[in-house]
């Protein structure tokens, strides 16, 4: 009648109750113990229900947007945490299958030219300013921060990804670093900072140039980072090191092969490489309708496989590959929490349906990698098999002694300096279920 069947069938994990246009309530599931999820959903229109089981991965986005239903009692977070865990493999299309038809469509939706990726990251990378620092750390890292103890702030998260990233490419004083997909320059100050070399910067945002060769002069560096708004594919020369963290899932799947062989090109003969990407634990599919529409356009997550294929066609070794899993959960949360500290500043400078939006990406992706859909990939490249050493003794005495230099050069921001206070993200939850697609 309402489209409840399925709820009445599906939902094991948390307790969910509905409450209709007219007031009609519906509970689902049960509240077992203290740490499910339990929380009351507010219809507010007729068919709405019916309208997002019709296309779940676009509609549930879209109706939140429209304010067609809130949450009542709970959390967004504990909503798409029980939809996710209970009705995601039943509601969403199997298309682990892979056919040819299958993958044209993935390489069209993604398929992104110089010009349509430089309108591509203009549509999310060139937002409000004011909106990324309300929600980031202090130093502007857009991306997963690395949580090596539970306890650790989001500066300090953000700060052990520097250091671990610099660890694994084996950073000596006197190199030079090619950074694809440089964001703000957050990286590559923070490299700088640790060591005696010189980076460059690579971003297709203009706005991003600007603020991150004004943190560069802001530092002292000017002399040894430089911020090009340049494509990747435009770009020439030859480094020690290249990196590039949070970039790769937006080259397009066409791309990918391309891509790693221009790194296999600007690398010296002994040089490192490492790839930071948001991946798929999942077969090859296509990205979220929703996602793609209002956050990423031409944004693809690469599986395991994926990004296997294109380094065997690199002429880059496959030095080591390691899979971030609980990370990005912890990083969205922290952002969630900062965001929801300015959103009322937000709702009057862009709308509510534009906070909405911004809400629901977060909120969605964390449960995502909470399910363990989605992971951070690292792979760790080299031109030479044995440019890193053989073992993986060196890696966490090396990103020790980065610390260690990072924590002298860059004191951590905290309330006692005046800067405002951070979020700290929650546990790591272990208690998910195991079920279909997450």
């Amino acid at each position: 009648m309402h489209g409840y069947e399925l709820f009445e069938r599906l939902v094991r994990f948390g307790e969910l109750t509905i409450i209709d246009h007219d007031g009609r309530r519906n509970t689902f599931g049960q509240k077992a113990s203290d740490d499910a999820p339990c929380v009351t959903w507010r219809l507010n229109k007729p068919g709405v229900i019916k309208h997002i089981l019709a296309n779940p991965r676009l509609n549930l986005g879209e109706t939140y947007m429209d304010g067609n239903w809130d949450i009542a009692q709970g959390t967004l977070h504990d909503l798409l945490s029980i939809l996710r865990i209970n009705l995601e493999s039943s509601v969403t299309p199997n298309s682990g299958r892979v056919t040819p038809l299958s993958t044209m469509r993935r390489i069209l939706k993604s398929w992104n030219s110089i010009r349509t990726s430089y309108r591509n990251v203009s549509h999310h990378y060139d937002l409000d300013e004011e909106l990324f620092r309300a929600c980031l750390d202090d130093d502007l890292h857009y991306s997963c921060a690395y949580f090596d103890h539970p306890q650790a702030t989001l500066e300090q998260a953000q700060r052990a990804k520097c250091d671990l990233i610099a660890a694994k490419l084996c950073l000596q004083d006197g190199q030079h670093v090619l950074d694809i997909g440089c964001g703000w320059g957050s990286l590559a100050i923070a490299l700088c900072q640790a060591f005696d070399i010189r980076v460059t910067g690579l971003t297709l945002s203009h706005k991003q140039m600007q603020t991150a060769r004004a943190r560069v002069r802001a530092c002292g560096l000017e002399s040894r980072i430089d911020i090009h708004q340049m494509d990747y594919r435009e770009h020439t020369g030859r480094y020690d090191r290249v990196v590039s963290v949070g970039m790769f899932e937006h080259v397009g799947k066409r791309n990918y092969t391309s891509m790693l062989r221009k790194i296999s090109d600007s690398l010296t003969s002994e040089g490192i490489a490492l790839l930071h990407t948001i991946g798929s634990r999942l077969p090859p599919e296509p990205t979220n309708p929703w996602i793609r529409r209002h956050i990423f356009p031409g944004g693809y997550l690469p599986s395991l496989s994926e990004v296997a294929q294109s380094v065997e066609k690199s002429h880059l070794h496959t030095a080591d590959v390691e899979i971030w899993r609980e990370h990005y959960a912890m990083t969205l949360a922290a952002w969630n929490t900062n965001f929801q500290q300015h959103r009322a500043r937000f709702v009057r400078e862009r709308g509510e349906r534009f906070c909405r939006m911004w809400e629901f990406y977060l909120v969605i992706s964390q449960t995502s990698f909470e399910a363990g859909i989605t992971t951070v990939q690292h792979w760790q490249l080299a031109r030479h098999h044995l440019a890193v050493p053989i073992t993986r003794n060196y890696l966490y005495q090396r990103s020790e002694e980065v610390a260690g230099k990072t924590a002298r050069t860059r004191p951590l921001k905290g309330t006692a300096s005046g800067t405002k206070e951070r979020a700290t993200p929650r546990a790591v939850r272990t208690d998910y279920p195991q079920q279909g697609k997450g």
